[in-house]
C-alpha cells in the first residue's frame, strides 16, 4: 500500500537491498566509463590539437557535455551515498525508513543545480535550466545518452587520426621517392605534364593531411542504419585519388627509366625498320618502271619515296638521347616504332601492287607452258592449230609491251584448242582440263 508523496508503493528492505545493488554496479561501471573516456587517448588529442570546422565545433560541445556528465555523476554518487547511509542505519529498517529510502530511490530526489551556465552556447540537454530534478534511474538514462555521444565524437576523430595520417605521410614518403626518379630523367613542374602533376599531388597531400589533423571529422562516413559510438569509416576518397595518381605517374616514371636503358637497342631497331620500307620502296619504283617497260594497257600505281618526317623524327630522338632528354624521348620512340612498322607495310604493300601485273605475267607464262607439257604427254605436240596458237600466245607472253587482256585471251584458246583436239566430237567439254 502506497502513502502519500511516495512514487508508488513502499519498498520492502529486500527491494530496497536489490536497488541499491543495481544503482551501486551502475554506478560502478558509470564511473569506468568515464575514467577510460578521461585517458582515451582521442580525448588527450582533441584538448591539445588546434580545431577548425565541424571538430571544433563538435568538441567545444562535447567538452561541455564531459564537464555536465560529471556534476551528473557527483549528483548520483551523492545520492547513492545517502540513500545507502540510510539503510545502514539499522539493520531492520523502520516503516518511516522505507517510506524515505522508496523516495529517494524511486523518486525524482536527485537535484542537479547549475547544469547549464549562461555564456557556454546551447547545452547538451536541451535549453539551459537553473536546475534539474531527476530519479536515479532517470539520471542513469541520461548520463548514458551523453557518455555515448561524447564518446562517438571521441572514438570518431581517434579513428580517423589512426588512419589517415600515417598513410597520407607514406604517401608523401612514396612521393618524394617518385619526384626523385622524375628528376633524374628530367621530368621537372613547367618540363612535363607529370612533373606538373606532381606537384599538384604534393599540393593535395599537404592541404589534405593539414585538414585531417585539425578537423578529422570532416574525413568521417557514418554507417547507415548504425547507432554505436564510431559506426562508421574514415573517408579516404581524397587519398585514394592521390594515390591512384601518383601510382599512374610512378609507371610513367619507370617507362622513361627503362628508355633510358634500352634506348640505343629501339633506336637501331626503329633505324633498321626505316631503312627496309626505304629499300623496299626503293625496289617498288624500280618494279614500276620494268613493268610501264613490259606490260601495255595496265594500271600501275604511283610509288612515294621515303619519308622524311620520319627520318626527321629519329634523327630528333637521336639527339634526345645524346642530351639525356629521357622524358621526351620516351614518348617519341613509342610514337615512331608504331610508324616505322606501318611505313614498312606501306611499302611492302606499294610493292605487291606494282609488281602485280609482272605476278600475271608470270602465271600466265607458266599456265600456257603446264597445257603444252601435257599435251606433249597425250602425244598432239605435232597438231597444226596447237602449235600455231601456242606461238601466238607465247609471242604475247614473252614480248613488251605485254597486253595483259590480250595474252590472257591468246592462253585461253590455247586450251580450247587443245581441248577439242584431245577430246574429239565425242567430248568437247575439256573435262579432263
Amino acid at each position: 500500500m502506497g502513502v502519500a508523496g511516495t512514487p508508488g508503493p513502499v519498498m520492502d528492505r529486500d527491494e530496497v537491498d536489490r536497488a541499491l545493488a543495481r544503482l551501486g554496479a551502475e554506478h560502478k561501471a558509470i564511473e569506468d566509463s568515464l575514467l577510460a573516456l578521461q585517458d582515451h587517448a582521442g580525448r588527450r588529442l582533441l584538448e591539445g590539437a588546434e580545431l577548425t570546422g565541424t571538430t571544433r565545433d563538435r568538441w567545444h560541445s562535447t567538452e561541455r557535455t564531459i564537464t555536465l556528465l560529471w556534476t551528473y555523476f557527483d549528483a548520483y554518487t551523492g545520492a547513492l551515498h545517502a540513500a545507502r547511509e540510510l539503510r545502514a542505519r539499522r539493520r531492520w529498517a523502520s516503516r518511516e525508513d522505507l517510506v524515505e529510502l522508496t523516495e529517494r530511490l524511486r523518486g525524482e530526489s536527485v537535484h542537479v543545480a547549475g547544469g547549464a551556465r549562461q555564456g557556454d552556447g546551447p547545452a547538451p540537454t536541451g535549453p539551459a535550466r537553473l536546475s534539474e530534478r531527476f530519479t536515479l534511474e532517470a539520471l542513469v538514462d541520461r548520463m548514458n545518452a551523453l557518455y555515448a555521444s561524447s564518446l562517438d565524437m571521441v572514438v570518431t576523430a581517434d579513428a580517423v587520426w589512426s588512419a589517415l595520417p600515417a598513410r597520407i605521410d607514406l604517401l608523401a614518403a612514396e612521393l618524394g621517392r617518385t619526384r626523385s626518379l622524375a628528376h633524374s630523367v628530367g621530368v621537372r613542374p613547367g618540363e612535363h605534364p607529370a612533373g606538373d602533376e606532381l606537384a599538384a599531388i604534393t599540393a593535395e597531400l599537404t592541404a589534405l593531411r593539414s585538414q585531417v589533423v585539425t578537423d578529422p571529422l570532416a574525413f568521417w562516413r557514418p554507417a547507415a542504419g548504425s547507432s554505436a559510438p564510431g559506426g562508421g569509416r574514415p573517408d579516404t576518397e581524397r587519398y585514394d585519388r592521390a594515390a591512384r595518381a601518383l601510382e599512374d605517374i610512378r609507371r610513367e616514371i619507370e617507362a622513361v627509366l627503362a628508355v633510358r636503358q634500352d634506348s640505343e637497342e629501339r633506336l637501331l631497331r626503329l633505324r633498321d625498320v626505316l631503312s627496309r620500307a626505304d629499300r623496299t620502296l626503293a625496289e617498288a619504283r624500280v618494279a614500276r618502271g620494268e613493268v610501264l617497260a613490259k606490260i601495255a594497257a595496265s594500271e600501275v600505281p604511283a610509288v612515294s619515296g621515303p619519308s622524311t618526317a620520319l627520318h626527321e623524327r629519329l634523327a630528333t630522338a637521336a639527339e634526345y638521347r645524346r642530351h639525356a632528354q629521357w622524358h621526351r624521348l620516351s614518348p617519341l620512340l613509342e610514337s615512331l616504332e608504331q610508324e616505322a612498322e606501318d611505313e614498312l607495310h606501306r611499302a611492302r604493300a606499294s610493292l605487291t601492287a606494282v609488281t602485280a601485273p609482272l605476278a600475271v605475267r608470270a602465271e600466265l607464262r607458266g599456265r600456257l607452258d603446264a597445257y603444252k607439257a601435257k599435251v606433249a604427254r597425250l602425244g598432239a605436240a605435232e597438231d597444226p592449230l596447237l602449235i600455231e596458237r601456242y606461238d601466238a600466245a607465247r609471242r604475247m607472253l614473252w614480248s613488251a609491251p605485254c597486253d595483259l587482256r590480250v595474252a590472257e585471251q591468246a592462253v585461253l584458246r590455247y586450251q580450247q584448242a587443245a581441248a577439242e583436239v584431245l577430246s574429239g566430237p565425242r567430248d568437247a567439254r575439256g573435262s579432263q582440263w
